[in-house]
C-alpha cells in the first residue's frame, strides 16, 4: 500500500516542515542569490528539502511567488504615501518622516526590498511592480518638489534628480546594511536624514 505524502507544516524526514511565510522567506533568498530568472521551482525544492509539489501547495507557481514577495516590500512602501504624517504638516516634518519611514521599510523588509530594487521587468509580475514602485517614487519627487517651493530644500538641484540621489541612498542600504552590523538601526535612520537633508537644505544669502 503507497505511503500518505507528508504535507508541508510537519516534519518531514527530519527536516522542520514549512509554511508559506517560510517558504517565501527562504525563496527570496534564492532569488536574490541567483537572480529570478536564474531560480527554478527545482532549485527552491532542494533548497527547502521538499518536493516541488509541496512547494505548490502553498503557492500557485514561481511567479505567484514572486508576486507575493514583492508585495512584502511594496504594501509598506505604498502605505506611507496615505500616511497622514506624510501627506499633511509643515513639508519639512513630511519630508523627514517619509525619509526614515523608508529606511524603517528597508531595514525590516530587506530581502523583499533587495528582490524589487533588482527586477529587470522581463515578466508582467516584474512590470507590475515596477509601476508600482515609480508611482512611490511620485509622490516622493513632489513632496520633494514641494519643499524647494517653501524654501526648505535648495532649488538649483531639479526635484526629481534630488528625490533618486535621496532615496537612492536609503536603497544603497539593501547591499549593505546588517543588523548584526557595528552601527544599529537607529543611528543608520538618524544618518540618513542627516546626510540627507543637511546636504539638500536650503542656505541663507
Amino acid at each position: 500500500m503507497p505511503s500518505t505524502p507528508t504535507p508541508v507544516g510537519a516534519s518531514r524526514q527530519g527536516r522542520p516542515g514549512y509554511d508559506q511565510e517560510s517558504v517565501l522567506a527562504l525563496s527570496v533568498r534564492v532569488f536574490n542569490r541567483h537572480g529570478y530568472d536564474a531560480t527554478s521551482m527545482g532549485m527552491l525544492a532542494g533548497e527547502l528539502g521538499v518536493s516541488k509539489s509541496a512547494i505548490y501547495h502553498h503557492v500557485q507557481s514561481k511567479e505567484h511567488l514572486l508576486r507575493l514577495a514583492l508585495d512584502e516590500a511594496l504594501v509598506p512602501l505604498e502605505a506611507l504615501t496615505e500616511d497622514d504624517s506624510i501627506r499633511t504638516g509643515p513639508v519639512a516634518e513630511r519630508l523627514e518622516h517619509m525619509l526614515r519611514a523608508t529606511v524603517r521599510v528597508l531595514i525590516d523588509r530587506q530581502p523583499y526590498v533587495t528582490l524589487l530594487l533588482r527586477l529587470r521587468g522581463n515578466t508582467a509580475v516584474e512590470r507590475d511592480a515596477l509601476r508600482r514602485r515609480r508611482e512611490i517614487d511620485l509622490m516622493a519627487a513632489e513632496l520633494v518638489g514641494r519643499a524647494q517651493q517653501e524654501g526648505v530644500l535648495r532649488e538649483d538641484v531639479d526635484a526629481r534628480t534630488s528625490t533618486r540621489l535621496l532615496f537612492g541612498m536609503i536603497s544603497s542600504m539593501a547591499e549593505w546594511f546588517r543588523t548584526d552590523g557595528p552601527v544599529p538601526a537607529a543611528q543608520v535612520e538618524d544618518l540618513v536624514v542627516a546626510m540627507a537633508l543637511d546636504g539638500l537644505r536650503a542656505r541663507s544669502l
